[in-house]
């Protein structure tokens, strides 16, 4: 039994798509695995399918679309604003055993006015839903990493903490784990007394001392890291190991994560939060709140519209608005998406691009239409 009815279903999506703006773009199935593994995020780099080039170059079965789009992009020197939508199979390793699925939505490059370009996202999504799914009422959930980066930032952590933290964000576990460490710091593994005590007071030292050990052991003539390198590097494990952050501190990161109502609440409760916690949340929190404005300005109900601040989505490329929409009462993901600004420049773009788009998930709608 085929997975979706494909020719019907595709032709009201494009049509709708094309209504919206969005130009569709074709990929290749075959894509280079570098960036998916760069860039996609644990999760998905561990589900995708590896093969290989007949000259050794390592490829995969195209695992979502949203580094390809971008990258098609970038080789066509397109100029922006520019709105993109795709319709195709993906191929990931799933638990039920469906690995090759198909996935739609826009993507929409260069758009300098951010709110706008954030509450269109998220209209488009829902009202897509909306038309292939009427009568089913539908649950969306809010997230920002901008936000949550800039309260990290505000607590004055060492810099290699500010990217574990910012890097584990929507991944509920790992987080714990990580404010576990900030609070009861542990000892640098295999790091010699007398090796951490050069680390900490003496770096010319520790230097001459990396250097002597790897002239006796030979390792220098390979060696990928010279013994400043080697030594910067011992500093900021030790840095890292070592910071401890205190009770209060803790007590505001939880304090926020916690943070879960409608959107409506979320600008005068993330203010309130920064103003007793003493912490400045700067263009985040204004960012924040011409999004709101944009999605009101657009007709979407912003009351129904749930804020958790510790939500994120498991793609390590997102930078700022994360989201998703689901039926209510239920928790498979129908459409998700979010910001993705850095990712162009990553990919190899010469400017920056401003970006945000979402997915549909077209088995699990075909389902909730079924039902």
């Amino acid at each position: 039994m085929p997975l979706i009815n494909m020719p019907e279903f595709s032709g009201r999506l494009l049509d709708d798509f094309a209504a919206r703006g969005a130009a569709r773009i074709d990929t290749p199935v075959i894509q280079p695995a570098a960036p998916f593994l760069d860039m996609a995020g644990e999760d998905l780099r561990r589900r995708i399918f590896l093969t290989e080039s007949e000259t050794g170059e390592s490829l995969c079965l195209r695992p979502e679309f949203t580094i390809p789009v971008c990258l098609r992009h970038i080789e066509t020197v397109t100029g922006t604003p520019r709105r993109y939508c795709y319709l195709g199979e993906v191929f990931r390793q799933r638990r039920d055993g469906d690995n090759e699925f198909y996935q739609a939505g826009i993507e929409d490059l260069g758009e300098t006015d951010i709110a706008a370009a954030d509450a269109r996202a998220i209209t488009d999504a829902v009202q897509i839903l909306e038309n292939l799914l009427p009568g089913r009422r539908l649950a969306v959930r809010l997230g920002d990493q901008s936000v949550f980066e800039a309260v990290v930032r505000a607590l004055g952590l060492p810099a290699g903490w500010q990217k574990r933290l910012i890097q584990s964000f929507g991944n509920t576990a790992h987080l714990k784990q990580l404010l576990q460490r900030l609070a009861s710091p542990q000892a640098v593994a295999g790091l010699s007394a007398e090796t951490a005590a050069l680390v900490r007071q003496d770096e010319a030292a520790l230097i001459a001392q990396i250097d002597r050990t790897m002239q006796e052991t030979g390792y220098s003539t390979n060696a990928s890291r010279s013994p400043r390198e080697i030594a910067a590097r011992l500093k900021e494990k030790l840095a890292l190991a070592e910071t401890r952050l205190d009770g209060s501190a803790l007590l505001l990161l939880g304090e926020f994560l916690s943070l879960e109502l409608p959107l409506t609440e979320a600008p005068a409760a993330l203010a309130g939060f920064a103003d007793a916690a003493g912490l400045s949340l700067g263009a985040a929190l204004e960012g924040f709140e011409e999004r709101v404005a944009a999605l009101a300005g657009l007709g979407m109900d912003v009351s129904k519209i749930t804020y958790r601040a510790a939500f994120g989505r498991p793609l390590d490329y997102y930078t700022g608005l994360v989201f998703e929409v689901t039926r209510a009462g239920d928790d498979a993901v129908l459409a998700g998406g979010g910001r993705f600004d850095r990712l162009l420049t990553l990919l190899g773009a010469r400017e920056d691009i401003p970006a945000v788009g979402f997915s549909l998930w077209l088995d699990r709608i075909e389902q909730a239409r079924a039902r």
